[in-house]
């Protein structure tokens, strides 16, 4: 465990959110925090000058798929509003 581990106070979700004023204070003072959601840790808040962490990053992510691959689609702007609302009500008949 290093030495921002050993001095780092756990925090919950709820608690930064509540007195977020605080936190800032004692961030800026050199204190580090363990964010928690429902007791399990999910990140860490520390002071900008802090020394960054031990591990590298071996390869960065690459995202694949999902909203990347969507493409914008063509809108109705050129069209008048009586034009688009006449091929919505011809769908009905």
């Amino acid at each position: 465990m290093s030495t921002a581990e050993a001095h780092s106070e756990s925090l919950s979700q709820r608690e930064l959110r509540n007195e977020s004023g605080r936190v800032l204070r004692e961030v800026s003072e050199g204190h580090s925090f363990v964010l928690t959601n429902r007791g399990i840790p999910v990140g860490r808040i520390v002071p900008l000058d802090a020394p960054s962490s031990a591990l590298r990053i071996s390869r960065p992510a690459k995202r694949v798929g999902g909203w990347s691959d969507l493409k914008p689609q063509p809108t109705d702007r050129d069209r008048p509003m009586n034009r688009i609302l006449d091929d919505l009500r011809g769908d009905r008949v």
